[in-house]
């Protein structure tokens, strides 16, 4: 039988971390070990890119070389072109800008005009080169080949610069296209709102409320038109209607240029206000009416509209029985009789 040694417990454990310690490093610090691989202090670069890097640098002193700065003669020319002041801040620019900057950081054009070398276009070449004109010797040369009258310091109206007044309506530019009229036509018509109120559409998705407007046009010479109009907004319904109107514009027929032939009925109670802004815009100055009937605005415009312009002229009905008329007044009184 063999017989093993007896130990107490606290000798297996010192026994025991005596054999563990043996295989530790000692620390001299606090903080944990750090187990990955320490990284060089400098990076590993190759033969071929420090050849590549090399030609890189020789490739941007030699473009900054390019990049020259003013020569006397230049700063001449250009003196003659700028104020001292504007001189002064093209200096000071050229002095804060390094060349090998503008060569490292500068980019060629990529499409197929671009030009092939490094080129601050100071020096102009007759054969590619145009005259140089800047925009305010085009706006100059436009100001006086236009002398304005009694008027001095007119600002210079630069090119590519649209003004407020250059704008046009794009509806204004439809509006001319269609009748044909001018811009000066159209502004010397004679346009007036004579009814608008407001209506309600009831739908499944509720009531929709707009604006209604009755806007009659004419040049006041045997051209009148009513127009109407209807929109959300008060602005976009009014030029609606406007616009109507002018479309809708038919010349009337005028006895003398002041009134109608004959007689015709229509709504309208007599001569009222509805009916004299219609027959003004018409360029009717004697006229009278009555209404028998309804007093509804829409309907005393429309029908003194559709009464004027459906007349039935006195040649008309003498071509339809064949006979030949002769207007007693013009012949005897020279249309001198009211």
């Amino acid at each position: 039988m063999s017989s093993k040694t007896y130990q107490c417990l606290s000798c297996r454990i010192s026994s025991t971390l005596q054999q563990s310690v043996k295989h530790v490093r000692r620390q001299f610090h606090a903080s944990a070990p750090n187990s990955s691989r320490r990284r060089p202090a400098y990076p590993s670069i190759k033969q071929a890119e420090l050849e590549a890097k090399s030609a890189h640098n020789a490739d941007i002193t030699a473009r900054a070389a390019q990049l020259t700065p003013y020569t006397a003669r230049e700063k001449e020319l250009l003196a003659m072109r700028y104020t001292p002041e504007q001189m002064k801040v093209i200096e000071a620019g050229e002095a804060a800008i390094n060349p090998l900057d503008m060569a490292e950081q500068g980019r060629l054009r990529g499409d197929a005009f671009r030009p092939t070398y490094m080129d601050d276009f100071a020096t102009m070449r007759p054969l590619v080169d145009k005259e140089i004109r800047m925009a305010v010797d085009d706006a100059q040369a436009q100001v006086d080949s236009q002398p304005v009258k009694g008027k001095a310091g007119k600002k210079l109206p630069l090119p590519g610069v649209k003004y407020g007044a250059d704008e046009e309506d794009p509806h204004m530019l439809r509006l001319r296209q269609q009748t044909g009229l001018t811009a000066e036509a159209i502004r010397k018509l004679r346009v007036k709102n004579l009814v608008s109120h407001r209506v309600v559409n009831q739908t499944r998705m509720g009531k929709i409320q707009s604006l209604y407007f009755l806007t009659i046009a004419g040049n006041q010479d045997g051209m009148v038109g009513i127009g109407e109009g209807k929109a959300a907004e008060d602005e976009d319904g009014k030029r609606q209607a406007m616009m109507n109107a002018i479309r809708n514009m038919r010349p009337i027929a005028r006895y003398e240029e002041r009134t109608i032939y004959g007689e015709v009925e229509g709504f309208g109670n007599r001569c009222q206000h509805l009916i004299f802004e219609l027959a003004r815009a018409a360029g009717i100055s004697d006229l009278a009416a009555r209404t028998p009937r309804s007093r509804n605005k829409m309907n005393v415009v429309k029908a003194a509209f559709e009464a004027l312009t459906k007349q039935r002229l006195p040649e008309d009905v003498a071509r339809a029985r064949g006979r030949k008329m002769v207007d007693v007044r013009s012949v005897y009184y020279g249309g001198q009789v009211y």
